[in-house]
Parts: C-alpha cells; structure tokens; sequence
C-alpha cells in the first residue's frame, strides 16, 4: 500500500461563505502540492461553525445551510476532481426542520464517498439548533496508495468511547475528526486512547489561534511496532504530528501497510 497523507488544514474561522469557498481552494492546492491524499477542514467550514446566540439569529443562521447540490459542496467536488485528491468538507447541512452539523468526503474523482451527520451534537450550547445524525458510517476510499477504510466522527463524538469503537467495528483504519472546540491535555489524551484501544489512525483538524487554539493532531495505532518483527517488545509514542496554534497545513501520514500488519498481529 504505501502512506496514506492526511492534510490537517488548521485555519482561522471566517462566517463569509464565499470567503471560506476560496480560502479553501487556496489551502486545498498547497495541500495537494504538499503530497496529500486527503485534505480535512475544521468543523462546519462553510459558515466557520458561526453559531446563532440568541433566537433572533437562528433564523438568520438556518439561512447558511447547505445541501449536496449548493455551489459551495459543487465546487469542491470539482475541485477534487481537478486536483486527483479527496476532500472532506464540513458545512451546515440543510434538510426539512432543523439543520445538520455535516462532513462529506469526497472522493478524488469528484465523488460523494461518506456523508456523516455529528451524532453527538452539543445540545447545551447554541448547537440546540442542530437535528443530530443517526449512525456512524464508514467508506472504501480509493486512493494513489489503493484502497483504504476511512470513518469520520465530529468534535464531541469524541468524547463518547462507542463512536470510534463503533467505525472500528465496521472495518475503519483511519477516522477523520472535524473539530471546533479548545484541545488540551484530556483531549489530546482521549485521541490517542481511541487509537490504541480501537487500533485506528486518527486524524483531528481544529480551528487555529482567534477562533480556538489549534493543536490539530494524529496519532497512529502501533504503539510496539518490534511485535511485528518478532523482536523485543518496546513501546512507542504514536503521536504523528501535532500542531501549534497557528493557521496552517500540517500533515498526518499514515503507514497503511503497517497499520494492517498491526490489527492482524493482535487478533
């Protein structure tokens, strides 16, 4: 298989819809010139996970909702297509009675592969106005490297222990996580338990400084990689990369065929 490149795309929060369309292009490019398989936005993209305060705004807010055949999603579908890369974009997702917090990936050949709705939605905060998902889902990605089992869950889903147990179950090896919120130790500490626990590469893109802190970051899963080989067992810290708080690119890569070898050593 190969390294399977995960492109965290750390940037700072913007409600501009149009604005966020070309920012993203920009940052899908570097991406894609920088060696990546799959580009992952922060959370809610389109309109920057810009929440209503008050009910005046709600409607106003509901207005920045999106569906599959919207110029924004269109356009990075064509994007993908463009630069032979898989994108994951988040965005309002509009339906009949309230909207859906929503990642789509989309495939290198402009191809709708998963479409997941947060389950998990935050439902003491102004996210109250968010109709949750219904499951969690899993796709075959084709990519250069081949085929690879990816699942996604967003922000808060992480704080339950079923989500990423529930994608490992259906056959994910790497799970992409959209996130909006301030990481910290407990945070960083909880991904990199999901990993081991759930032998699955994890991936989280944040927002950067001015919207929360960054410290986007992945870990992978082969945390005594001399089992492998037959040799001494010596553990290892499975940190891929981890951001600063600044707006950036930062890239996770994923040893695909070492993940496999892996999950098939310990079953």
């Amino acid at each position: 298989m190969g390294i399977l490149k995960v492109a965290l795309l750390q940037l700072i929060q913007n409600s501009d819809a149009k604005e966020n369309l070309k920012k993203g292009y920009e940052y899908c490019k570097l991406a894609k010139k920088m060696g990546a398989d799959i580009a992952l936005f922060p959370e809610m993209w389109n309109n920057g996970y810009s929440l209503p305060k008050t009910m005046e705004e709600v409607e106003k807010w509901k207005e920045t909702a999106i569906d599959q055949n919207h110029k924004f999603f269109t356009s990075f579908k064509n994007l993908a297509r463009e630069l032979n890369m898989a994108i994951a974009i988040t965005y309002l997702e509009k339906r009949g009675g309230l909207p859906r917090n929503t990642v789509s990936l989309i495939d290198r050949f402009g191809n709708c592969a998963l479409t997941y709705a947060k389950v998990h939605i935050c439902d003491f905060s102004s996210e109250e106005f968010c109709s949750p998902g219904d499951n969690f889902y899993t796709c075959d990605l084709d990519t250069s490297i081949g085929s690879v089992k990816i699942g996604a869950m967003i922000c808060y889903d992480r704080e339950f222990p079923e989500s990423a147990t529930i994608l490992m179950l259906k056959g994910a090896e790497v799970i992409l996580i959209p996130n909006a919120c301030e990481i910290d130790e407990t945070r960083k500490c909880q991904l990199s338990t999901k990993a081991y626990e759930n032998m699955v590469g994890v991936a989280l893109t944040n927002y950067a400084k001015g919207t929360y802190n960054g410290h986007s970051m992945a870990f992978n899963i082969v945390s005594f990689r001399e089992i492998i080989k037959g040799e001494k067992c010596i553990s290892r810290n499975t940190l891929v990369v981890e951001a600063g708080e600044e707006e950036g690119i930062f890239m996770a890569c994923f040893n695909i065929d070492e993940i496999r070898e892996y999950r098939e050593s310990q079953t």
